[in-house]
């Protein structure tokens, strides 16, 4: 590591600049074939968390659900044990001494029935609501079978265009990585930092028309002057890249 960074601290100017442009050339390859991708991965991306956000709806139904299943079956043995005692006192009936135990023994009848009606009516709600979400859940599995099928077919493709990519972005990629030993830590990172930010990922780019070759703006020919020099490292003063002339990229005037 020590070494790397002595050898590219020694290296002039002009070849760490020669090196940079390199490096630009090779990474503007490599965003040429992102581009030949194009949206794949961002659409494949999206149908995935799609897909997720649509098995958590159908998990979420199916919770609430067994919920109402639960519910119900409570209130099905309200019914049962509210039938039980109907019965019961009903036999009571037959053996009351006096009218005050007839009539306790009548509201008692009268209440279970009551209670038999309410939990009635729960079931009938609860049944309306399981229905509803079923057919929620139907609606769901259905647009969750579409996002798929157009999940497969996407992921088809790109894994078609990644494969005829693949071993050219890989060389590339090492050609990429052989050239940052030649440039110095400080300017490598600036560049890396310049090109995230720059909307077409040129962080080095060389003169023309005596402008910027990344935001046109024109440059004055003291400043021209110095960037043919190579003695320093120079950037534009309204766009913030690493310039170069011409020559230095291989461009004859």
């Amino acid at each position: 590591m020590a070494t790397d960074k002595n050898k590219s601290e020694s290296l002039s100017v002009e070849q760490r600049l020669k090196s940079l442009y390199q490096l630009q050339t090779l990474l503007s390859e490599i965003d040429r074939i992102k581009t030949i991708r194009g949206e794949l991965p961002l659409e494949v991306k999206d149908l995935e968390d799609d897909i997720e956000g649509l098995n958590t709806r159908i998990s979420k139904y199916q919770a609430e659900i067994d919920e109402f299943q639960h519910k119900t079956n409570i209130e099905k043995e309200k019914i049962n044990e509210s039938h039980a005692k109907i019965e019961r006192y009903k036999e009571q009936l037959n053996i009351v001494v006096n009218n005050r135990e007839f009539e306790l023994l009548s509201k008692e009848i009268e209440f279970q029935s009551l209670e038999i009606q309410l939990s009635e009516k729960r079931l009938n709600e609860f049944a309306r609501i399981i229905e509803a979400k079923n057919n929620e859940i139907a609606f769901t599995q259905e647009a969750l079978v579409d996002k798929q099928h157009i999940l497969e077919e996407k992921r088809a493709e790109l894994d078609e265009i990644v494969s005829e990519t693949r071993q050219e972005e890989e060389a590339i990629r090492e050609k990429a990585k052989s050239l940052e030993p030649k440039i110095d830590a400080r300017t490598l990172t600036a560049f890396k930092r310049i090109r995230k930010n720059a909307r077409n990922g040129l962080g080095v780019v060389y003169i023309q028309r005596n402008a910027c070759g990344g935001c046109f703006n024109r440059i004055p020919p003291q400043k021209q002057m110095e960037i043919k020099l190579h003695k320093k490292i120079i950037v534009c003063e309204y766009c913030g890249r690493i310039m170069i002339d011409p020559e230095l990229a291989g461009i004859k005037d």
